[in-house]
This record gives C-alpha cells, structure tokens and sequence, in this order.
C-alpha cells in the first residue's frame, strides 16, 4: 500500500480493484534494461484467512515478521545476513507474513 520509496500511502489497504503500474527493472536487478506493466491487487490479511476458511481450510498458524528475506523494495538495509527492512521505517512495520493451514477432513 506504501508508494515505492515508503514516503507515504499510496493505495488503500483493503481490495478495492486492480492496482496498475509501469516499472522499469526487476525486483531481482533494478537497473535492468527492462519495462513492464504490473497489474496488482492489495488484499488484507481478513480477506486471506477468510478465503481460506471459506475453502474449508483449518488455519493453524500467523505470523508476522519486521523484515523481509528478500531485497525487493527501494531503500532497503541488510540489518542482518538475508534480513531486509525498509531503513527509515525500521522494525516499525510489518514486512511479511506466513500462513500455514490444513484441509479440513
């Protein structure tokens, strides 16, 4: 939801429709001599467990985490070995989560 460099909001949290940008690079080497349109979609974490839920899945654990094992978004600092946070934000945000659920019997 944050714009590229995290200086502010630039989308809404919940699901409100297709987000569409052009970028150059890849997440992998920014300075890549490519261009490509990327259509998105934001979806809150109500919106991922009760999709799950409502496919008959039990889930059975969240977690969050204040860094990101990727180097995937501008501004980023290396705080610890493939541990990445957005350096002005710190550990003051949530960077990603994990979901693992089972199938109901």
């Amino acid at each position: 939801m944050f714009d590229d460099n995290f200086d502010k909001i630039g989308y809404r949290y919940f699901n409100s429709g297709a987000i569409i940008e052009t970028h150059s690079g890849t997440y992998a080497n920014k300075t890549a001599d490519f261009t490509a349109t990327e259509i998105s979609w934001n979806h809150g974490i109500s919106e991922v467990l009760n999709s799950l839920i409502n496919n008959g899945l039990e889930v059975t654990s969240l977690n969050e985490f204040d860094y990101s094992p990727y180097n995937c978004f501008n501004k980023t600092i290396e705080f610890e070995y493939k541990k990445y946070r957005i350096e002005h934000l710190g550990n003051k945000i949530p960077m990603v989560y994990s979901i693992t659920a089972i199938k109901k019997q």
